[in-house]
């Protein structure tokens, strides 16, 4: 019999892809079907043919594929299999789509043995708050803050059925389908894709499909398979994804050189104009289709950069690493501008650490009396990479109207005055306060709200501004350029909230060097008019990189 396969341990693991609303708590598979997925407004992506949603009312319902195939396992768990076959034929994604899969096969009983159990979803995410003193807010997060990221499984210390096992004691209770009934690829540990990936675990599941842990059995490295559903709209939606990171690939194959990028000379800042640029983003190792399933391979990374605030109680970084993920992000996001792409959807969520070693410390709480501490950890590499380009856009294609995540969206797109590569950079302002003070800048989900919380951090809108976008939308305004804030309907709670945001300069308040320049930076960054804004590349020149901030705590 077969040797069976231990969970291996965990790594808070997560994998560059998009739109996962489930996270798996551990590793074991408890006997129950894929649950129906959840959609949350906490991801307000662009409705239109870059981030495609789940419309109940238009979906397709398919039948499951039934399996006919014969599973092919490694002779040992070592990560090699005596059946790979290197010669694998490179699909053409540009074919017309088939609507039904390949057979394959499966025993029954192994799957009920090995599906995994998600998280459970709370209340709408769009009802929620991301502040760590709303504890009904941080747990419905857990849902909604998986768009675009995994949440690492840990280890069950629980070995895994052998699968030849599983095979041989369900032989008898015929095939069972490949796929659930919502075009999900049913996972089963110690599978084989396409001859080549040994799957070891589930790590998450959402929207666009299922990301496994897996090992590949050529190089018998570890990595992230996204195994797309095999419904035509979320094909079609990996099909761009695919595009963007092949260009990403080809401007750096390994993804560890810097590219040479000359800028034009700053006489405000009085810097070099030329610099190397890394990208800084997820690297597409293969992609392939599997069972009309695309599925796309990246390397496996930690957990995203939310995730590691979640769990560090919401406390901020500290400066020097705020400076270190500043300049990653900005070389990064400008990487993409040279290349015409706009990212739009930059969130902490798709802002994915290398590793996720940290250590501990124990400082004192503040305001209180007795010298009572808390942990609070710090992170032994700031190494990131960007993720989730299922919503990237080429400068010369098809803009949607609606893109970015709410709490990052820039006020040009609320207002319906178009966008263009300012709408990244305001992201990246947003994200940078995050850091600096543990959470969200705008915690709202409505734009009228939205729009008020911004004149309240940022200042009044410039009148030119606010005379183009009361052109665009007149029930925002009033007497031409004036916000009209509070209307009547607007409740008690959205009044106090509003009214609750401080200034950017009470936020980071300017009382040394390091916090001066970080303000002036972020205050370029957060401005209302994009055509005012600073580029990303203008802000790699920006004398706060000139710092050198020393290690605190």
């Amino acid at each position: 019999m077969q040797t069976a396969v231990h969970h291996l341990a965990p790594q808070m693991l997560s994998a560059a892809y998009p739109t996962l609303t489930h996270r798996i708590p551990n590793g074991n598979l408890p006997p129950m079907p894929t649950p129906p997925l959840a959609t949350g407004k906490r991801n307000e992506n662009t409705p239109g043919p870059r981030r495609l949603h789940r419309n109940s009312g238009s979906r397709q319902r398919r039948q499951s594929p039934q399996c006919n195939r014969t599973r092919r396992y490694p002779s040992s768990h070592n990560g090699v299999s005596c059946h790979h076959n290197s010669l694998l034929p490179t699909p053409n994604l540009l074919r017309p789509h088939q609507n039904k899969s390949k057979s394959c096969c499966r025993s029954s009983g192994s799957l009920r043995q090995h599906i995994f159990r998600p998280r459970s979803s709370s209340s709408s995410p769009e009802e929620e708050k991301r502040d760590p003193a709303d504890t009904a807010g941080a747990a419905s997060k857990k849902t909604v803050t998986t768009n675009g990221h995994l949440q690492p499984a840990p280890s069950a210390n629980k070995s895994w059925a052998s699968a030849s096992a599983a095979a041989t004691d369900d032989a008898s209770k015929g095939p069972v389908p490949c796929d659930d009934k919502e075009g999900h690829y049913i996972i089963v540990p110690d599978d084989i894709i396409h001859r080549r990936y040994r799957t070891v675990r589930l790590l998450g599941q959402g929207t666009f499909g299922k990301v496994v842990e897996a090992i590949d059995t050529e190089t018998t490295k570890r990595v992230a398979i996204k195994i797309i559903r095999a419904i035509p709209k979320y094909r079609d939606a990996s099909k761009i994804e695919v595009r963007v990171l092949q260009k990403l690939k080809e401007r750096d194959p390994t993804n560890k050189q810097s590219v040479i990028f000359d800028l034009p000379h700053n006489p405000q800042f009085h810097l070099t104009p030329s610099f190397r640029l890394s990208s800084k983003c997820i690297h597409l190792l293969a992609w392939f289709d599997h069972r009309n399933h695309i599925c796309l391979v990246s390397e496996l990374l930690g957990m995203c950069v939310y995730d590691f605030l979640k769990e560090n109680e919401f406390a901020p970084f500290p400066r020097h690493h705020i400076q270190s993920f500043a300049r990653q992000l900005l070389g990064s996001v400008a990487f993409l501008h040279e290349l015409r792409l706009i990212h739009t959807d930059l969130k902490p969520e798709n802002i994915l650490l290398v590793k996720n070693d940290y250590k501990t410390i124990h400082i004192p709480v503040p305001g209180k009396r007795n010298a009572s501490l808390r942990a609070k950890r710090i992170l032994d590499s700031t190494d990131i990479r960007l993720i989730d380009f299922g919503s990237a856009t080429f400068e010369e294609e098809y803009h949607s109207s609606v893109v970015s995540t709410r709490h990052y969206r820039a006020p040009e797109i609320i207002l319906g005055l178009g966008w263009s590569y300012p709408c990244d950079a305001f992201s990246l302002g947003c994200i940078l306060v995050e850091f600096f003070t543990g959470v969200a800048l705008f915690q709202t989900h409505d734009n009228l709200e939205h729009l008020a919380m911004m004149e309240q951090v940022m200042g009044k809108m410039p009148e030119r501004f606010a005379r183009s976008g009361a052109r665009s939308k007149p029930e925002y305004f009033k007497d031409g350029s004036k916000l009209d804030w509070p209307k009547p309907k607007a409740t008690r709670q959205s009044k106090r909230e509003v009214k609750a945001c401080k200034s950017l300069m009470e936020i980071i308040q300017p009382t040394d060097p390091i916090n001066r320049h970080f303000y002036d930076l972020v205050k370029r960054l957060l401005t209302f008019d994009p055509t005012q804004r600073i580029t990303v590349r203008d802000a790699l020149t920006h004398p706060y990189f000139n710092l050198r901030i020393q290690e605190e705590q």
